[in-house]
């Protein structure tokens, strides 16, 4: 059984496509890869085939972490049908999912990213293409990351 997550900011280029990478990196470091899947996406449309952001490619580059065949685009009502996990990176994120899929769906979880770590920074991951501080915004997901795949081994009892 495939585990899917999908990680959701608001145009999909810079916090999830980074989340994306990072959490699929971690997933093939510890062997994951057969069991658990992962995609990205953004609420609004306005990067819908994009390559994700300068500041998210030049992190990534730094960690050698792979953001290859990566493109932006949107979330769909679908998603709810095709992932177990919808992680947003902030609270906007959330009320915007809800208005994509108004059919609550308790099968699938929905959650911010921090909401996996244990007295968190911050409860939001904030929006670097308007902060421009992508290191805090990659530390912040690298932890929400480590811990999001924790919870999933422990749920899943993955040794």
């Amino acid at each position: 059984m495939d585990i899917r997550v999908l990680f959701v900011c608001l145009g999909n280029i810079c916090r999830s496509p980074m989340a994306e990478a990072i959490f699929r990196d971690l997933v093939e470091k510890e062997g994951l890869s057969d069991r658990i899947k992962v995609d990205s996406g953004g609420t609004g449309d306005w990067h819908v085939g994009n390559i994700p952001h300068e500041g998210t490619r030049k992190l990534l580059d730094r960690e050698a972490i792979s953001y290859e065949g990566m493109f932006a685009r949107q979330v769909k009502e679908q998603d709810w049908d095709d992932f177990d996990y919808i992680i947003a990176m902030d609270d906007q994120n959330i009320a915007n999912l809800n208005n994509i899929r108004k059919v609550l769906d308790n099968s699938v979880t929905v959650a911010k990213l921090m909401d996996f770590v244990e007295n968190p920074e911050d409860v939001n991951v904030p929006d670097p293409y308007y902060t421009g501080n992508f290191e805090y915004t990659y530390q912040l997901v690298l932890n929400g990351c480590v811990h999001l795949l924790k919870s999933i081994r422990h749920t899943y009892h993955i040794a």
